[in-house]
């Protein structure tokens, strides 16, 4: 009797250290700690573009039971929003969150990685940088700079943009101070608008004093919170210049080479989860923060259609005049064109074709309930 007691006890012990053992997460017992820094290029007031990167600190910190953390900084704090490239190079921090297209000024090639005019959709960016060799392509052109890329969330189509006074032809553009990122502001300049590039939290007050004319940033959700609306009576669409920005996480390369291929695969995973987090967000709120502001008096205006084929024809003057002279961006935009023509040959037979037909019936039938 005893000895079936004892038996049956060192059982239950025995079984409980096993289930305890079992219960630990086993990346516990074996990984390393990581303590990463984070710059981003984004106030901490937009909690959508700034929580892109956020999220995957905390993913990432959730995923390894907190052994690789990463601190996440707003711009400003570490450094300057469009100075985060240069720190992630030279290792000031491990990593930043960003629009690669805000680094143009240093090679155009940059702006594959975030937006090109007249360009991608979300679905379409997603699927070249994912599955369409986008990020292979992209590669080599990164290593240059002593940092690996990984998308890490995307706002979809944009909006084009407040302005002070309404733009009715291509001459309306000429002479005007417009905050507008990336290549796109190379592409206005050939129909006479001066370019700023201005980060988030400093276009306000340089919109509400007259230093510029005009300013985009991504859309209502985000707009609203700027407040722009304040400034400038006309929004207008479509953001041509951004069928849709991926953001990115900039990796230092030597530091993301340390790490164990569990961690990669783990920042991996978060940053795809950022993707799909972001874009649902500005899904849900940019369709109530256009109504609010329109319900504000905001004056809403399409682009005319002037200025849209002006730009059109001048963005892709613009790419081939580049890769006639910067071999890199040539490798990239070739691949980018192809994959490009393919998706748009596809998109237009059944997405659009279904997005036109319901949004007409959509129209009539809100025509009714009026």
């Amino acid at each position: 009797m005893i000895r079936r007691r004892l038996l049956a006890g060192g059982a239950v012990a025995g079984t409980t250290a096993l289930a305890a053992s079992l219960s630990a997460p086993a990346i516990a017992q074996t990984a390393p700690e990581v303590r990463w820094r984070l710059a981003s290029s984004f106030p901490r007031s937009l909690d959508t573009i700034w929580g892109a990167g956020e999220h995957v600190a905390k993913r990432v910190a959730a995923l390894t039971d907190n052994k690789f953390q990463i601190r996440a900084f707003p711009a400003g704090e570490l450094v300057p929003g469009l100075q985060v490239a240069d720190a992630v190079q030279n290792g000031t921090v491990e990593c930043a969150h960003t629009a690669a297209y805000y680094f143009v000024g240093k090679d155009p090639t940059f702006a594959f990685d975030g937006a090109v005019p007249f360009g991608l959709n979300m679905r379409q960016t997603n699927a070249w940088l994912q599955q369409g060799g986008g990020r292979d392509v992209m590669k080599e052109f990164f290593a240059g700079y002593n940092m690996v890329s990984i998308p890490a969330g995307n706002t979809g189509a944009q909006m084009g943009g407040w302005f002070r006074k309404e733009i009715k032809t291509v001459q309306d553009l000429n002479g005007l101070k417009f905050r507008v990122g990336g290549f796109a502001g190379n592409v206005l300049q050939k129909l006479g608008v001066v370019p700023q590039q201005i980060a988030g939290g400093d276009i306000y007050p340089a919109l509400e004093k007259g230093t510029i004319d005009a300013a985009e940033w991504i859309g209502p959700y985000d707009d609203e919170k700027l407040g722009f609306n304040r400034v400038a009576p006309f929004y207008y669409y479509p953001g041509w210049w951004e069928g849709c920005l991926n953001l990115s996480l900039f990796v230092n390369k030597a530091k993301y080479e340390e790490l164990p291929p569990l961690y990669r695969e783990v920042l991996e995973s978060a940053c795809r989860d950022a993707t799909i987090e972001t874009m649902a967000k500005y899904d849900v709120q940019n369709p109530a923060a256009l109504r609010r502001l329109i319900a504000a008096g905001t004056q809403l205006r399409p682009f005319p259609r002037e200025v849209m084929l002006a730009s059109y024809k001048a963005a892709f003057e613009l790419y081939d005049e580049t890769a006639a002279r910067n071999p890199t961006f040539k490798k990239v935009f070739d691949h980018w064109r192809a994959f490009r023509e393919v998706q748009y040959g596809w998109f237009r037979v059944a997405e659009n074709s279904f997005d036109q037909f319901v949004y007409s019936m959509y129209g009539q039938e809100a025509q009714t309930r009026r």
